[in-house]
């Protein structure tokens, strides 16, 4: 199983927006995301998100940019920012049928996620940036033996979707 880790883009402050929307320069970071996916040939079997606005956002334009359709897209407070890391990979595992799942989340939560998946008992720091992917390789959930393949900065994802 192929699980893609995906900070929301860049939002509004609380202050600015109280639903924390993307901002313009968030929607274009995670549209260029979705784009380099596309480019990589990630086909993903489901997509599951946050709550959350910038993340549900998130998940509606990365879906538009693979083909996915945005009614699929599952969501869950599991994905919230400060939920335990066990509560989310223990709700996952009902999609364990899925090859290639996409989860649309936040800090701290995606981090902990990745470490819970690679590691036990000992933390593994990955650093996540605001529109940026990591895929971890499972046999099955839960582990602590996934296998981290690659991790994307937007940058370097805007680069791949701008190639020709």
């Amino acid at each position: 199983m192929e699980i893609y880790l995906m900070q929301h883009g860049e939002a509004y402050s609380k202050d600015q927006d109280p639903e924390r929307s993307l901002t313009p320069r968030g929607e274009d970071q995670i549209r260029s995301s979705g784009k380099a996916l596309k480019k990589l040939e990630v086909d993903i079997d489901i997509i599951v998100s946050s709550p959350k606005k910038r993340a549900m956002q998130t998940a509606e334009i990365v879906a538009g940019e693979l083909g996915y359709p945005k009614e699929g897209i599952e969501v869950t407070e599991v994905l919230e920012p400060l939920t335990p890391s066990e509560d989310a990979i223990a709700y996952l595992r009902r999609f364990i049928d899925k090859g290639k799942m996409l989860l649309a989340g936040h800090l701290p939560s995606l981090g902990e996620i990745a470490s819970n998946l690679m590691s036990e008992g000992v933390p593994i720091s990955i650093h996540f940036e605001m529109g940026g992917v990591c895929r971890i390789d499972v046999d099955a959930l839960p582990t602590h033996k996934g296998d981290l393949r690659w991790i994307l900065t937007p940058t370097q994802l805007r680069l791949l979707a701008e190639r020709k």
